[in-house]
């Protein structure tokens, strides 16, 4: 840092000039740039910062105001704006203009959706969806409780907590008989959560997934023919009667289409005429010796 003094008591027969000029600083006020003696003109010339309101150097016996490399006069350093001082007082910068928090609000501060009043630079402010309010502006339409930053629910344009959504808006799981907040399934027009919606028997999810009821009970396929389907007579595995498949039914016995075939020859016997014997079907020709 320079450094400002008035030599007194110097020998006269030494030499103390400034480093610059040579000019005799003997009774002067001078600076010290880097251990060398400089008078104030020189010193100013050299190394004083210019001002950037007014554009001239500011001198030693001037305030030096700096902020990011730029340099202010003390009676410069004022609000681009209303021009009021910003000396010891806080502001902020826009577009390389010093602004008071005053005018920066008033011209680039959002305003609270909720009291409209403009949000102060440096205050915590809470946003969503393009709208600002205050933080304790952002309340819970129903019990007014700020809602900070725990989880909420929109509707309406209005937000709600979660606990107060659940209260006036949540369906009720007709199972567990607990809100439904997101998502969920309807079955015979009742509301299920989607882990609440499981076949009867083995417990497994059936939201997203082919299945079918009994006596108004789900059930996936898989479990609804194991339990209720009828077996096929040739290959034994249930016959499911869902999506469309075709089966044989005859004299209190049933065949998937694809079983239904001749016993000795294996020819199908869809659509044709056949002979029973036992419990075997064969076709004309292979009944001919019966």
């Amino acid at each position: 840092m320079p450094q400002v003094a008035v030599e007194l008591g110097v020998n006269m027969t030494d030499r103390f000039d400034c480093h610059h000029c040579n000019e005799s600083l003997y009774g002067k006020k001078y600076i010290l740039k880097e251990e060398n003696p400089h008078c104030v003109a020189c010193f100013e010339e050299l190394y004083a910062n210019t001002c950037e309101e007014c554009g001239t150097p500011i001198g030693c016996d001037c305030k030096d105001l700096s902020y990011k490399d730029r340099h202010w006069h003390e009676g410069c350093f004022h609000c681009s704006r209303c021009g009021n001082s910003l000396v010891d007082k806080p502001f902020a910068a826009k577009e390389e203009q010093l602004l008071c928090t005053d005018c920066y609000s008033n011209e680039y501060s959002s305003k609270c959706q909720e009291c409209k009043k403009t949000i102060m630079p440096g205050t915590r402010k809470m946003e969503y969806k393009g709208s600002s309010w205050h933080e304790t502006c952002f309340t819970c339409q129903r019990c007014q409780q700020p809602i900070g930053t725990k989880s909420f629910i929109p509707k309406e344009n209005q937000n709600f907590c979660v606990p107060c959504y659940e209260k006036q808006y949540a369906l009720q799981c007709v199972q567990c008989k607990k809100p439904i907040t997101t998502g969920g399934v309807t079955y015979r027009e009742q509301p299920w959560h989607k882990e609440c919606f499981v076949c009867t028997a083995c417990k497994k999810q059936l939201s997203g997934q082919r299945f079918t009821a009994r006596d108004e009970f789900p059930y996936c396929l898989t479990c609804f023919c194991d339990l209720y389907a009828k077996k096929c007579a040739g290959c034994t595995n249930p016959i499911s009667g869902l999506g469309g498949t075709k089966y044989i039914s005859f004299e209190e016995r049933q065949w998937h289409n694809d079983c239904f075939n001749c016993k000795k020859c294996s020819l199908s016997l869809v659509g044709r005429g056949f002979l029973t014997e036992r419990d075997d079907i064969l076709c004309p020709d292979c009944g001919k010796d019966i």
